[in-house]
């Protein structure tokens, strides 16, 4: 079970000071261990615990140099430890530190998110029980088809949402591994335990194998999960998008006071937040891509993952974060019409209750294929003739020999297609 942690700020966690000061964790945990394996002195180790530090603009220097960042960190760290710097790294690769460093990192990135997504899942709880019984018009193909409940679209998204922050909570368990296995993976100079006892002060589970890193199998699988929420969270910003076009406008984000939504034209309300979350998804979902077509490396290591993770770790979790935060600020300040959404489930003058006089027909003798004849060609004249649909049933003899006009008039009762709401909301939003 992943325990929660206190929320950082997603943007501090990504910073250079703190990816040396995650760098510096791993390697005082492997002289730690080492020292109590007797390794190396404890007295150096002592010296090494009490001095390490570094600084970033030291390894800025060093790097412009050796063109290597590990050995520029390393350096900037001996300079403050000593003569026992030698022990520092013993037995250990650059991708010892990397890795174990970066997941780290995505581990406590992907903590914070886990809180992002419950605040959106309590959100969406809380609306959608609001909006249980607000009656709108269901839509297929962008059509109106049969009445549902506002609420209902949210605890649809509330269902999907809480899919996803299992499938990260899921992800993150299978990021969060370390190694320090050496340069091939073999422990040919450092030992299991040693990457037992770093893994444990990191919050990581030592990788069962590794080769000079750890596979990027794990990390593909973190990258499409968020990029797999990011596209649910569009597909619910999309269809705020469309209740809000002035056709339609059943909701619409929240405008507040002083704000402006056009250069140009001073009435104009845009769903701006919503069309955000649109594009910051396609970013998300293409960082996913280049996290699999990191996988296929060669051989036991080669360095052409490293340039893509520099920017698809940072910048990925950064903005789930933000869309995390942002679309629970949209839900929670939603504007909701329910009187216009009345309005609109009875512009089509009844047809929307065409397949509830299907099949009563049905039941009462009639076959199917004429049964659909009998009810598409009132419904088609209601539609080209703008006539009320209901109107055209009752005064149809043949559909009359069938149905009374008792019975039509129970089945243009939009009670009919919602009496099981409450059943689905238990189904959703009961604790399992």
């Amino acid at each position: 079970m992943i325990k929660r942690y206190t929320r950082k700020i997603m943007g501090d966690l990504w910073a250079e000071e703190n990816k040396y000061r995650t760098w510096l964790r791993v390697e005082m945990a492997a002289c730690e261990a080492m020292a109590e394996m007797g390794s190396i002195p404890k007295d150096a180790a002592k010296t090494i615990m009490g001095k390490a530090d570094f600084s970033v603009k030291r390894i800025e220097e060093i790097e412009a140099e050796t063109k290597h960042d590990v050995i520029a960190f390393l350096t900037s760290v001996a300079e403050y430890v000593g003569p026992d710097s030698r022990y520092i790294h013993l037995g250990m690769t650059s991708s010892d530190v990397l890795d174990t460093g970066m997941a780290s990192l995505l581990r406590q990135a992907g903590l914070i998110l886990l809180n992002d997504c419950d605040v959106l899942l309590d959100t969406l709880k809380t609306r959608a029980f609001e909006h249980q019984h607000t009656v709108m018009i269901g839509r297929s193909h962008g059509i109106h088809a049969e009445p549902i409940t506002f609420g209902l679209k949210l605890a649809v998204w509330y269902d999907e949402m809480r899919r996803n922050r299992n499938r990260l909570q899921r992800a993150v368990e299978n990021i969060s591994v370390g190694k320090i296995s050496g340069a091939v993976g073999t422990f040919a100079n450092i030992s299991p335990e040693i990457e037992a006892h770093v893994c444990r002060k990191l919050d990581l589970k030592p990788a069962p194998a590794s080769t000079q890193i750890i596979q990027r199998d794990r990390y593909a699988e973190y990258f499409s999960t968020l990029a797999i929420m990011a596209s649910s969270i569009e597909k619910m910003a999309v269809e705020i998008r469309h209740l809000q076009r002035t056709e339609v406008q059943e909701a619409e984000e929240y405008f507040s006071e002083g704000q402006k939504g056009s250069s140009a034209m001073p009435h104009k309300r845009n769903p701006v937040g919503s069309e955000n979350m649109s594009g910051l998804a396609r970013v998300i979902r293409s960082n996913a891509l280049a996290a699999m077509e990191n996988i296929p490396l060669w051989h036991e290591r080669d360095i052409s993952h490293s340039s893509v993770e520099r920017i698809i770790a940072p910048d990925s979790t950064i903005l789930m974060d933000y869309m995390l935060h942002r679309f629970s600020s949209i839900m929670k300040n939603l504007v909701v019409y329910p009187d216009r959404m009345k309005e609109n489930l009875d512009t089509l003058q009844g047809l929307i209750y065409s397949q509830q006089i299907l099949l009563s027909l049905a039941e009462a003798g009639v076959t199917r294929e004429d049964a659909y004849r009998m009810v598409q060609s009132h419904a088609m004249k209601a539609w080209n003739e703008k006539k009320d649909f209901k109107t055209l049933i009752l005064n149809d003899k043949d559909i009359g020999k069938y149905l009374s006009h008792k019975k039509i008039e129970e089945l243009f009762d939009v009670r009919n297609h919602l009496k099981y709401i409450n059943a689905i909301f238990k189904r959703v939003f009961t604790e399992t």
